[in-house]
């Protein structure tokens, strides 16, 4: 019985790690509202890697560089961890005005992190069937655009690429 009991309680802890870490995605996806933002390929399809693309978001760059890097540039002000970027509508899309360190009270934002040396929302990859990429790359290549899912807390979750 003891045995069948610490199973039972590793299975619920292992349930609860995998709840816990696609809450903010699936949060995103039920109860966000649909922002679209310009995209620009960075990285295009990596033959080792499968059909798998990393985004660019122009209009998110904080430090306005094109490093190659994927994210939305860095803060350089001397601290990591949680940031966020609130957005306005500009020309039908969403764009940053604004990088603060705490939450703000109100309005639309992303909830990123820039613990390593870029920021970082949870919507710089893209994933495709493999037979779709070539496509892809044509799409970003003529300019496209990103429909991502944002709630209230700023979670994020990246729907749609397609084109502009």
């Amino acid at each position: 019985m003891n045995r069948l009991l610490t199973v039972g309680v590793v299975v619920a802890v292992q349930a609860a790690l995998v709840v816990v870490g696609v809450a903010p995605q699936i949060s995103a996806r039920a109860t966000g509202e649909t922002h679209t933002f310009r995209v620009e390929a960075v990285d295009p399809i990596d033959p080792f890697r499968g059909a798998y693309v990393t985004l660019g978001y122009p209009d998110l760059r904080h430090d306005l560089s094109t490093d190659g890097g994927g994210g939305q540039g860095s803060m350089d002000d001397g601290e990591s961890g949680a940031l966020y970027i609130v957005l306005t509508e500009e020309d039908g899309h969403s764009v940053a005005t604004d990088y603060l360190r705490e939450r703000p009270d109100s309005g639309t934002y992303l909830a990123c992190d820039d613990t390593m040396w870029q920021i970082r929302c949870g919507i710089e990859s893209w994933f495709l069937p493999q037979d779709e990429a070539a496509e892809m790359e044509r799409v970003l290549r003529d300019g496209a655009v990103a429909e991502v899912r944002i709630d209230s807390r700023g979670n994020a979750a990246l729907i749609d690429v397609r084109a502009e």
